[in-house]
This record gives structure tokens, C-alpha cells and sequence, in this order.
């Protein structure tokens, strides 16, 4: 049951009370009557305006209380950690991304799947227009194609972040949205398990993807993304289809980018056609050659380690892949596990440069000196994006250097 305070005298003493107390003193107890005060008080109201009502919120919220287990939380009277320098060497080269091992089990697999649900996948392709193998790429990338334990309650988990992290109102809409979930009869409480995230199920959506992309593809009037592999696999497919998926085209190449050719001209807003990447030079490795009936459509450079790596052109198709995920890895991961799955093969040919010994917090520093000196790097997050990558090049180029568009810790000294 949602306890409610005494009075609204009493809420407001309690509330000074714990917003005077310091961080290390703010009690659990107090902070989990709070919470039951702002799920009735807060909470429900709104709820109830778009249309929940009272007896899906009370058996939603019966029995839940905070998870205090969970990253990024903020408790009622503390302050939100301060930036620190990081400590560790937590940036590494991206080779480290690409577990030769994890890949090679994944693939393997990914084609027994394949050969299980080959009608299923048959059918999805023909509605969705999408090839199957990105879909078993990402169902084996986000749960080793449902094998992965999935034990929290996505409620309680949005529940904690919506109340008390430093994204309240992101995980708040969240929160919303997987009532909505429970109130049309798609799923139970019980059954809504997530990551620690609050994604769910098997494709890892979180609720507002759900609503917008979950499709029942076995026909038992729900779309149940947490143990129906059809619903899983067709959901995906939607998603992908949805946000601009281009039928017929692969998702990208690697190549070699030969000497002459900067590698500052990464980006989608930089496409341009094959044929154009061609005609620099461009090739792809091991001998492969470009689809002639393609070589008019457009391409973009990738390279995300910089002339340290392999190198690549992509498609459209590998940024919808990052719509599920915004992460250059993350969608270089999705096309090549793809590729092993279909193909049997997809070891990178170009090796993985070593960074060095950096930081994240190094790299943020070299960020936010480019951007002093006008370049845009997407921000100052360690992180480096093909903003930062290209950034580093022009910067590399500018001054007379050879351009790598990756960050050292020589050119960290060089830009202080």
C-alpha cells in the first residue's frame, strides 16, 4: 500500500529535515517514505491524466520499494556527484571492443538460430525488408539470443531512477510508459524484466521504444519481447525498418584508405558516392570489389581508430544500426557479427593500434582545446567520435603533421 504523510506540515518538516541533513546521514527509511509519499502524491496524478488507472498503478507499484543497488543515484538531500578526474586507464584502443572469441561463439550461434528459425526469419525479411542476419546480429549482442538472465523489475528499476537519479525526468517518462505497457494487457509487472537500464526483454527496448516498435509477430494478440522469439526478432526488424532502413543494401565495407587520402573526412554530413571513394583510391581488402550496380550511391568514411586501424566505408544502414545504439563500435560490432553469421568469416584484416597509456579524462582535455580552437568535436565527453576524430585530422593537417585522427598522449601534449 503508498503511505501517505500525516499532514502537509509533516511533509514539509521532513523535507527540510533531509535536505539540511548531510549526504552520509540521510537514512534509507526516511528516503523509502518519502518515495511512497511521491508515488501517491506525484506520481499517480499524472499517471492517472494519461488515462491509468488506480488499479493498474496499485499493482504495479505493490510491494516495490527503492533499489538502492542501482548506478547514478541521487538520494533526497545529496548533491549529485562532482565531476573527478579519473584514476584509471579506462580508454583503450577500440580493438579491445571486439572480442575475437566472444565473436567467433556468437556467430556460431547466430547460425544455429538461423537454421531454427529460418521460416520466421523468412517471413520477417519479406514484411520488414531487412536482411536476418542484423537481426540475430543485435538479439545475440544484447542477450546471446535470450540466454542472458534478465532479474530486475523494470518498475522498480525506473521507479528508483525516475525518484532519485540525475536523469529524473528522462526515466520518469520511462516510467510512464511501461504503465501504459501494463495497462493495455501487453504485459504484467512480473513479467517486465530489465536491465539495470531499464531495457527490456529480449531485444533490450526500453518502454517508449516498446510503444513505438514492438510488434506481435506469432500472433497471440501481445507482443511478448521477453520469451517469444518471433516477437523479438519482427520487433527488431521494425524498429530497424522504422528508422530508415535502405532494402538491398549492406551496411558497409572495410577498405584501405591509401597514403594522399585524408582520413579527416569522416561523417555523415561528408557522404559521398562510392564511385567518388573509388575514384580516390579507396578499395576494399582481401581482393573484394565493390558492387558496380552501387557505386552511385553514397558512402561515408569511418575509420575509429584513425589510420591506427581498420579502416571503412558505411552506408545508411550502419546509422540506423546506431539508432539502437548510438555507438560507432557498437554498429561496426552489429555489421561485422552480421557478416560472420551469413558469411562464416569477418576477421578484420587491418590490426588495432595500441593508445597508449590515456585517460578519459585526457581525451576530454583535448577535446575541449580543439574546441577552443573552433573546431566541433560533439563534445567534451572522452569519448572519440568521429567529431573528435576528424577534428584531431584538420587539427593534424593545419599544423603541418601527418594526420592520424586519433588521440596520443603526444598530441595531448602538443595541444596543451
Amino acid at each position: 500500500m503508498i503511505a501517505r504523510p500525516a499532514t502537509l506540515l509533516a511533509l514539509v518538516c521532513f523535507g527540510l529535515a533531509l535536505l539540511a541533513a548531510p549526504a552520509g546521514a540521510v537514512s534509507r527509511s526516511s528516503v523509502e517514505r518519502q518515495f511512497q509519499s511521491w508515488l501517491a502524491d506525484d506520481l499517480y496524478p499524472e499517471a492517472s491524466r494519461r488515462g491509468i488507472s488506480a488499479a493498474t498503478f496499485r499493482n504495479a507499484f505493490q510491494g516495490i520499494s527503492l533499489d538502492w543497488n542501482l548506478a547514478g543515484l541521487v538520494p533526497p538531500g545529496t548533491a549529485p556527484p562532482k565531476h573527478r578526474r579519473q584514476t584509471q586507464a579506462e580508454f583503450r584502443s577500440p580493438g579491445a571492443y571486439f572480442s575475437q572469441r566472444r565473436l567467433a561463439t556468437l556467430a556460431a550461434r547466430g547460425r544455429s538460430e538461423a537454421k531454427r528459425w529460418s521460416q520466421t526469419i523468412a517471413r520477417i525479411e519479406a514484411r520488414y525488408g531487412v536482411p536476418g542476419r542484423f537481426l540475430l546480429a543485435i538479439w545475440g549482442r544484447e542477450t546471446a539470443f535470450g540466454a542472458v538472465s534478465i532479474p530486475n523489475s523494470a518498475i522498480r528499476v525506473l521507479a528508483t531512477k525516475a525518484f532519485m537519479s540525475t536523469r529524473k525526468d528522462l526515466f520518469r517518462g520511462e516510467l510512464l510508459d511501461a504503465l501504459r505497457i501494463v495497462q493495455r494487457g501487453e504485459a504484467t509487472p512480473s513479467m517486465m524484466k530489465g536491465s539495470a537500464a531499464g531495457a527490456m526483454g529480449q531485444p533490450q527496448f526500453m518502454p517508449s521504444s516498446y510503444l513505438k516498435y514492438a510488434v506481435d509477430f506469432d500472433g497471440n494478440g501481445h507482443a511478448d519481447i521477453w520469451t517469444s522469439v518471433p516477437d523479438t526478432l519482427a520487433s527488431i526488424a521494425n524498429f530497424l525498418n522504422e528508422n530508415g532502413w535502405q532494402s538491398g543494401r549492406d551496411w558497409g565495407f572495410e577498405v584501405r584508405i591509401p597514403a594522399g587520402v585524408s582520413c579527416a573526412q569522416e561523417g555523415p554530413d561528408r557522404a559521398r558516392s562510392l564511385a567518388q571513394w573509388k575514384g580516390e583510391g579507396i578499395r576494399r581488402v582481401a581482393g573484394r570489389t565493390f558492387d558496380p550496380t552501387q557505386l552511385g550511391r553514397s558512402a561515408m568514411m569511418l575509420v575509429p581508430a584513425g589510420t591506427e586501424g581498420p579502416e571503412f566505408l558505411v552506408t545508411g544502414n550502419f546509422y540506423v544500426i546506431k539508432k539502437y545504439n548510438n555507438s560507432d563500435l557498437y554498429a561496426l560490432f552489429i555489421g561485422n557479427l552480421a557478416d560472420r553469421i551469413a558469411y562464416g568469416s569477418g576477421n578484420f584484416v587491418g590490426d588495432w593500434g595500441d593508445v597508449g597509456h590515456m585517460l578519459r579524462s585526457d581525451v576530454a582535455t583535448m577535446q575541449r582545446a580543439l574546441q577552443a580552437k573552433g573546431y566541433d568535436v560533439g563534445g567534451a565527453d572522452g569519448l572519440p567520435g568521429f567529431k573528435t576524430r576528424r577534428s584531431i585530422g584538420e587539427w593534424q593537417a593545419k599544423g603541418g603533421l601527418n594526420p592520424t585522427c586519433f588521440p596520443s598522449p603526444e598530441l595531448s601534449r602538443r595541444l596543451r
